[in-house]
């Protein structure tokens, strides 16, 4: 059974995935390999894990404003998320979704959400399953 939760639109747009859920920020700059789309920070709770096609949950972004790019790369050599899902969104990863045309929405309670568990985003809507 799914359910919905709310959240403010970044980016609209509608994608769905597998989530890929973490509880801690995510650089893109430095942290994700624009080459593979893998998550490469050390002792990242999800290094090695790719990016690509997921829904991609994580409380923050962090890091460089070269991030930006990264995720227009991403994009570019598809190897993006399918949306992104931020409990706060900020500055790097907004205008990385925004120049790549990822869907992404924040201010969404992402606790219970796991890996592997069926998303959607549509509009300001989380769709959970």
């Amino acid at each position: 059974m799914s359910h919905i939760r709310y959240g403010r639109v970044i980016v609209e747009g509608q994608a769905s995935g597998p989530a890929l859920v973490s509880d801690r920020p995510i650089s893109f700059l430095g942290g994700v390999d624009p080459e593979t789309g893998r998550i490469v920070e050390p002792g990242h709770p999800l290094e090695g894990r790719s990016v690509a096609g997921c829904v991609l949950v994580f409380p923050t972004g962090k890091g460089s404003t070269v991030g930006s790019y990264i995720l227009y790369r991403l994009a570019k050599a598809n190897l993006a998320p399918a949306a992104i899902v931020n409990a706060e969104s900020e500055p790097i990863v907004a205008v990385g979704a925004l120049i790549a045309g990822i869907p992404m929405i924040d201010r969404v309670d992402i606790g219970g959400l796991h890996t592997g568990m069926p998303l959607a985003v549509r509009g300001r809507e989380l769709i959970v399953g």
